[in-house]
């Protein structure tokens, strides 16, 4: 790798809020590498705070023009295309900024990007002059950020869990909450507002996890199976990543980990911080638990010490987003924001207020008889599972995609358990037909589209519905949503605009 000798690079313990008002990057060449959300967020930032910044990204430009939109006339550089080398966009650079998924250690990263950077970080480690610094969009952001923070992550269950203690800690008026990260929202441009005053809920996947140099001020965690060993290669590197943020969490903070969880509680051992424990039976000493049905604490206390929560703190009937699995998200949440000193009431009138995050378990509309679920996310075998047992039956399974690399035969004696029939979609659909068929499912049908998929689900729940009960339609795919739509997120809007066409022809009378 070529390096240019004499150019000063940015090394990244010079980075702080203080310093870049100073000046530090202004005038100064940053690499922004993808421009996807984090990348627009980075570019953004970046430029405002005077930086020469070039940003790459190897799709077609005609493939970027909202993203490029999205930088609001900026004067950044983009190189942008399939034949552009990578290493240009770094080869004047101080400084490179990376979005989530760019990490030359993920074979999911690009090839020759992939290549690139890792020329780069062994220049780096073997001391060449001039070599920049990679540095990712999380990380960054945890390096500047003033405010207290709360990671949380997990395979599943995060982003309920993230956007719950966000709702409890934003009881607190003295102290601005802030939600952003792996859930939609990328905080490095929210830097120049926050205080110390503030308090910040960062999701962070097992993308983010292993770009970070930092903690959070408490690291909590949900749940960790199996998920994504397409980019980490085996099981137990997918654990290593997950174990990332007890690693880092601050020495003055807290672990919060799931006491029902084998994995989860492994972590306690490489946590340099106290360890706050919450589960669905009796609390253990400092933590969360369940009791006749009552979320109780046991000596849990505040992180400096000025209040500890003894005793029932509130009903788990108080939680309004369904299923066991949301009651463990909703005691992983509550342990977290007990840790700052909230107010047990002010937090149980928050639970209660609590509808949970669209595209999972979303309830998007109940029309004659038919209760309609948007659990898009439900990628992962256990997450579809939580979602089939969280209701009654009947139900019917909407599922298939593109499969993500895990083994799904755990998940299908549950669907002929507690689903009255599944209508397929995608790539998945011959597999999914197959093991649903070899456990037992006696109705599996085959759509070509998710509005096809949407009708005929309806068709088979009004045939189930009985009068004092309605039948359920979930979406819950077991997959990811790549071969039909570019995110879950279309998915699952996808979904919702099936269902409300669905609704207004049945308004006008049409569609029986």
């Amino acid at each position: 790798m070529t390096v240019e000798r004499t150019r000063a690079t940015i090394e990244p313990d010079e980075l702080s809020m203080a310093s870049i008002r100073d000046g530090l990057l202004a005038d100064r060449p940053v690499a922004v590498l993808g421009l996807a959300r984090s990348g627009i967020a980075l570019a953004r930032f970046l430029a405002d705070a005077g930086a020469r910044v070039t940003v790459y990204d190897g799709r077609p430009p005609a493939d970027l023009e909202r993203a490029i939109a999205a930088l609001e006339g900026r004067p950044v550089r983009l190189l942008l295309g399939p034949e552009v080398e990578p290493a240009t966009a770094w080869a004047d650079a101080a400084l490179v900024t990376t979005s989530p998924s760019i990490n030359p250690d993920y074979p999911t990263t690009e090839p020759r990007l992939r290549s690139a950077l890792a020329a780069l970080v062994a220049a780096r480690r073997g001391g060449v002059r001039g070599a920049p610094a990679l540095v990712s969009e999380a990380d960054l952001f945890l390096r500047l950020c003033p405010a207290p923070t709360v990671g949380v992550t997990g395979t599943k269950g995060k982003t309920t869990t993230a956007a719950l203690t966000h709702a409890l800690l934003a009881t607190d008026s003295a102290h601005p909450a802030v939600l952003g990260g792996n859930i939609g929202v990328p905080l490095v441009e929210r830097l120049p507002e926050l205080t110390p005053r503030h308090r910040v809920v960062i999701e962070l996947s097992e993308l983010q996890l292993p770009t970070l140099s930092r903690g959070t001020t408490v690291a909590t965690y949900t749940n960790v199976t199996a998920d994504h060993l397409d980019r980490h290669g085996s099981l137990a590197a997918y654990r290593r990543a997950k174990r990332r943020l007890a690693e880092l969490v601050a020495p003055a903070g807290a672990v919060v980990l799931n006491a029902d969880d084998p994995v989860v509680g492994s972590y306690a051992a490489d946590a340099p911080a106290r360890v706050t424990w919450y589960g669905l039976d009796a609390p253990r000493p400092g933590g969360l638990g369940v009791v006749d049905r009552q979320i109780v604490a046991r000596e849990l206390a505040s992180l400096d010490g000025a209040r500890t929560a003894d005793g029932p703190l509130a009903a788990v009937d108080d939680l309004q987003i369904p299923g066991r699995h949301n009651v463990s998200n909703g005691l992983a949440a509550l342990a977290s924001a007990l840790l700052f000193g909230l107010e047990p009431a002010e937090l149980r009138d928050a639970l209660r207020s609590f509808r949970g995050v669209e595209h999972r378990l979303e309830l998007v509309a109940t029309i004659d008889g038919v209760r309609f679920v948007n659990d898009s996310q439900g990628t992962q075998p256990d997450a579809v599972a939580a979602a089939l047992r969280a209701f009654e039956p009947p139900i019917v399974l909407i599922a298939g995609g593109r499969g993500k690399e895990v083994d799904l035969s755990g998940l299908a004696p549950v669907v002929a358990e507690r689903a009255a029939a599944a209508v397929l979609i995608g790539e998945t659909a011959a597999e999914l037909a197959a093991l649903f068929r070899a456990a037992g499912l006696a109705r599996i049908e085959r759509a070509a589209s998710l509005e096809a998929a949407v009708r005929e689900a309806d068709a088979i729940a009004r045939s189930l519905a009985a009068t004092d009960a309605p039948a359920t339609v979930l979406l819950s795919p077991a997959a990811a949503s790549f071969d039909m739509f570019v995110d879950y997120e279309a998915r699952g809007r996808a979904f919702k605009a099936a269902v409300a066409t669905l609704a207004v022809e049945r308004s006008e009378g049409d569609g029986r």
